[in-house]
């Protein structure tokens, strides 16, 4: 959809949204907040053979991952919200301070009003959804767009939430290009977003035109650490399955990896088996997800490419047929190649050696804030040491990726990873504008009212002695 159709309906979409606002904040309240989600579960539900279907025609992805990455975060993100609902809408009461004696406060959570949601392609359904979830917990309306360049599932969210929401409380808008500029550049309450940190800045751009409220989810190089006390085989595991689900099409895989010289040989020798028994040997796994289109592809094959014309040397893996690469690591990293300064985003793992934890600190600091790190060893001061010296969105230690599931922790990135935070009360506060509400009982302040004579200059000095 292009041109000035697309502008109609995109106008036409939003103009309903807005039209319902202030009916929105009187009616759409907890019980119907909650009849909004539990009818998302039950259509999440009854199409999941449809789900399985555009997800294995977008990516090939098997049965079990789209479960566990694509359907399971969002039901649970829905059953979390609908247990913990009632008491995140609550006002929070807030004691008075010396000033505001004889007054009561109040922090109310409010509804922004209408929202976009920008979704991203590597995790299509999950990532539409999973925002929507908190946009409706909180009381808002919301325009989704998913991504153009899997067009199964974006099909599919289109009959799913047609289904079951009225237009004017959740439309779906497919596109390219041109829908999300035209999208941009509309006065919504708030844009909730998540891609790479290049488009997250066109999106900060264009919302600061209507000083819009942002958040993003972005992504960066995940560094990962094996230490010398590192549980080998627990470490080979996590690492080979954080890296390679969906084929390593995960804003928060391991990106490269930092593996102590004392464990090197020992570890390599673990992931090569750990990944030979979960995909086998050469392209085309069954139990590992395509790469999303030709044109990424083709850019992996070129980062390989370029690594290895510059020194790099293939460990394991390397091969490729068409849309499925097997999973590869190499090693003889330098900061010529484009494979180190580039997302590689998918499942290919550069191995890195260090002597000296301080090295690999260096390394990691002289880039931009990463969305995880992840550390391998059970030695605590060194942990802690690490995570010390280092700033990320999130941190896994001894595990990879599963920080995103619990529903408790806040997800999001930190500066180039991101901007504010999802899931759980997180997403929820995301979604509110969080009103000050202060109600006078019996204030003493008008006893320091000018003229500031007398009483309310002593009053006055008071305060000033106590606050000191």
């Amino acid at each position: 959809m292009d041109g000035a159709k697309a502008s109609d309906v995109i106008s036409a979409a939003f103009a309903a949204q807005r039209a319902k606002v202030a009916e929105r904040r009187l009616n759409f309240g907890y019980a119907a907040r909650r009849a909004a989600l539990k009818n998302l579960s039950r259509a999440i539900r009854k199409n999941e053979a449809a789900i399985f279907a555009a997800l294995k025609s977008d990516f090939g992805k098997p049965e079990a991952e789209v479960v566990l990455s694509e359907i399971l975060p969002v039901t649970q993100e829905i059953h979390h919200t609908l247990r913990n609902l009632r008491r995140w809408m609550r006002p929070v009461r807030v004691m008075p301070s010396l000033v505001t004696l004889g007054t009561s406060a109040r922090i109310v959570p409010q509804p922004r009003g209408v929202c976009l949601i920008v979704a991203p392609w590597n995790y299509p359904f999950n990532l539409s959804l999973q925002p929507l979830v908190s946009c409706l917990a909180a009381g808002n309306s919301a325009i989704v767009k998913p991504s153009e360049m899997t067009p199964a599932t974006s099909a599919l969210i289109v009959r799913i939430i047609s289904e079951t929401f009225p237009p004017d409380l959740v439309t779906v808008i497919e596109g390219g290009k041109y829908v999300s500029q035209a999208l941009l550049a509309l006065p919504f309450d708030h844009i909730f977003f998540t891609g790479s940190p290049a488009v997250g800045k066109v999106v900060m751009e264009a919302a600061s035109k209507n000083l819009t409220s942002v958040t993003l989810e972005l992504g960066g190089k995940s560094p990962t650490i094996v230490g010398p006390d590192a549980d080998i085989d627990l470490a080979a595991k996590w690492i080979a399955f954080g890296k390679f689900i969906n084929a390593g099409q995960t804003c928060i895989a391991p990106d490269h990896l930092f593996v102590h010289a004392s464990v090197k040989d020992r570890f390599l020798a673990a992931l090569r088996m750990r990944i030979m028994a979960a995909y086998g040997s050469g392209a085309g796994s069954p139990h590992l997800a395509k790469i999303v289109n030709d044109h990424h592809a083709r850019r992996l094959a070129g980062l390989l490419d370029d690594a290895k014309a510059k020194g790099a040397r293939v460990l394991a893996g390397g091969s490729a047929q068409g849309r499925s690469i097997e999973p590869t690591l190499i090693e003889a990293i330098t900061p010529e190649m484009e494979i180190d300064r580039e997302e590689i985003f998918g499942p290919v793992l550069p191995v890195i050696t260090y002597d000296d934890i301080g090295s690999a600190l260096a390394r990691i600091n002289a880039r931009p804030k990463p969305l995880s790190l992840y550390v391998f060893d059970r030695d605590k001061a060194r942990v802690d040491h690490i995570l010390s010296a280092t700033s990320s969105g999130g941190v896994g230690v001894n595990l990879t990726v599963a920080q995103y599931s619990h529903a408790g922790l806040p997800f999001g990135g930190v500066n180039n990873s991101g901007i504010g935070s999802s899931h759980g009360h997180h997403g929820f506060r995301a979604f509110s504008h969080e009103r000050a509400v202060l109600r006078n009982r019996f204030s003493a302040l008008p006893l320091i009212f000018p003229p500031y004579v007398g009483l309310a200059k002593r009053l006055l000095d008071l305060g000033k002695r106590i606050l000191g």
